[in-house]
């Protein structure tokens, strides 16, 4: 995707259907970012210190390097192929930085980063290992041109009434984008395991943790641009992301409050949509959460432009007990040779081109 296209342009393809001034015919560049649960990426070596069980050539899953690398494969044309659903005309508009959860180690990234369609790109790894029951940690992948890693951290997630609970640290990136700064606060909070409302308290403690990385960022600048986003196991209604996390139920961010984030996904879970499937039921799990600093028709900096769910039909399954869903790897214990079972989202940015 060529940067610096005409917004008319830009109103065009994503179908907007807005008239310009010839004023406001100005040059804008765009940037994008994702999220995707990469379902249980593992390799095929036994770990002794991850569950890797399941993932190995012994295990329930016959986990071998053949199917190793179609899931690698597979995951990597998702990646690439984000975007080409909203800009008709262009081969590739690869997302600039990808949050993703469920990777067993830092070794599946740089496999992942290294299949053809992604090595184009050059992808960076930020990556820290976790303490999850599961073994698996979230990461982020960025293009090393377009993004730059000024400082990373990862916070550990502790529930004081379960002090053995072991579950995803949440990962944190500083960087340079579109000469903005940009904070990333990458998620997978705690599963509904056992039922959602007895798991519910676990998902208000992980959100209460993004909550104080946010406020923490806010206090050295109250217009700082953090972009919390990940598998957060709910959906934006839930209490978890409304009260805890003050991002509320609203599509129009010109109505929050001081203070209050701007859920970017609840727009599309209002009008049906979802990023999984179980039982029959959609959820909207895959979410990106931002602070009023990406928000604002000022697009002298870096703004929010629009959300959208990456599920194009070769994403979802066509036959069978699950048709409809996304395409996973692995249904009801047969090989499926999919992708994950949850569709991607990303996030469109725009910002004047100077």
């Amino acid at each position: 995707m060529k940067r610096g296209i005409s917004l008319s342009l830009l109103l065009l393809v994503l179908g907007m259907g807005i008239n310009l001034s010839a004023q406001e015919k100005k040059q804008y560049e765009l940037g994008m970012v994702a999220f995707y649960n990469l379902e249980n990426l593992f390799d095929t070596i036994d770990d002794p210190n991850t569950n890797d069980q399941e993932y190995l050539p012994s295990g329930k899953n016959s986990w071998n390097t053949v199917k190793y690398r179609n899931k690698l494969h597979n995951l990597a044309e998702v990646i690439t192929s984000m975007g080409t659903d909203e800009i008709a005309g262009y081969p590739m508009f690869c997302p600039d930085v990808v949050g993703v959860s469920e990777i067993e180690n830092r070794l599946v990234l740089e496999d992942l980063v290294s299949q053809p369609e992604m090595q184009p790109y050059n992808f960076g790894i930020v990556h820290y290992d976790g303490p999850d029951q599961r073994g698996v940690d979230v990461g982020l992948l960025y293009k090393k041109d377009k993004f730059t890693v000024l400082g990373s951290r990862s916070v550990r997630l502790v529930d004081p009434d379960l002090p053995d609970f072991k579950t995803r640290d949440q990962l944190v990136v500083t960087g340079l984008y579109m000469g903005d700064t940009l904070h990333f606060v990458v998620n997978h909070w705690p599963s509904r395991l056992g039922g959602e409302k007895r798991s519910s308290p676990r998902r208000e403690n992980a959100a209460r943790l993004s909550r104080s990385i946010v406020d923490s960022l806010l206090a050295v600048n109250p217009d700082a641009k953090v972009i919390v986003m990940g598998d957060l196991n709910d959906d934006p209604i839930n209490k978890s992301v409304v009260e805890v996390l003050n991002a509320p139920k609203t599509d129009d961010y010109t109505r929050l409050q001081p203070g209050q984030m701007f859920n970017v996904a609840y727009g599309a879970f209002k009008r049906g949509n979802g990023t999984l499937c179980y039982r029959g039921n959609w959820n909207l799990f895959d979410q990106i959460v931002i602070t009023q600093g990406l928000v604002g028709k000022d697009r002298t900096s870096l703004k929010f432009y629009g959300y959208r769910i990456f599920n194009a039909d070769w994403l979802v399954q066509q036959t069978g007990q699950y048709a409809g869903y996304p395409l996973r790897t692995h249904a009801g214990g047969v090989y499926l040779n999919g992708y994950s079972d949850h569709f991607p989202v990303y996030m469109i940015l725009i910002k004047e081109k100077r």
